[in-house]
């Protein structure tokens, strides 16, 4: 790889979301799902086979063990660990996640594997309010059971404002920090059941609503 090639300046990888959050020299930023990766594995006896891996729905990365200068090793917690990923694979992976996505999809499609992505269970969460969303919501706190297409922080947050139109602008994400089980949180954290969800302002003052 040429000294001009991108390499990585920050990668993050968040569990509970089953991401790996990669920030590039040149400003490009990916956020890669571990079963991307774990299906679009390096390792010599993936790319050998011809069939589409499957089965990796759930996949999480354990750990992740730095290759030299050069490239990581991620520890995949169904026992794969022999992929290298070099800065210049990790960054094809990234430009090109779309494309081999569907590609990817077409590849199960003909086999006849369906993937798995629907909750096997139901999501019962709690959020917690703060600061002037007690006073415009009139409750400190309510159980949800979340419909199956809210997977994540970014769609809880698109849910609450179509909920109630009147009170949209009060969660628009500029306005609101969050946290899940007392961590902070990004938009793209993954919800699970009996997660505790806190909403939190970022500005002491509230926007209008129509019963401000």
């Amino acid at each position: 790889m040429s000294k001009e090639s991108p390499y990585p300046v920050e990668i993050s990888l968040h569990k509970k979301s089953r991401l790996l959050a990669l920030r590039f020299s040149d400003g490009a930023n990916f956020e890669l799902p571990c079963e991307y990766l774990r299906v679009f594995s390096t390792a010599a006896e993936v790319k050998a086979d011809p069939a589409p891996v499957t089965g990796k729905e759930d996949v999480n990365i354990e750990k992740i063990e730095p290759q030299g200068q050069y490239a990581i090793r991620p520890i995949f917690d169904d026992g794969h660990d022999t992929g290298i990923f070099s800065w210049e694979t990790l960054y094809d992976l990234g430009k090109n996640h779309l494309q081999n996505w569907q590609d990817y999809l077409a590849r199960l499609k003909a086999v006849g594997y369906e993937r798995n992505t629907d909750p096997s269970t139901e999501r019962r969460i709690k959020i917690f309010y703060f600061s002037w969303l007690v006073n415009k919501l009139g409750k400190q706190t309510e159980e949800m059971i979340l419909p199956p297409s809210i997977t994540n922080i970014e769609s809880l947050l698109k849910l609450l404002r179509v909920r109630k139109s009147e009170y949209a602008a009060i969660f628009e994400d500029k306005l609101i920090r969050t946290t899940v089980n007392k961590q902070f949180s990004e938009s793209f954290t993954r919800l699970e059941d009996g997660d505790e969800v806190a909403l939190i302002p970022t500005s002491p003052t509230p926007p209008a609503t129509p019963n401000a």
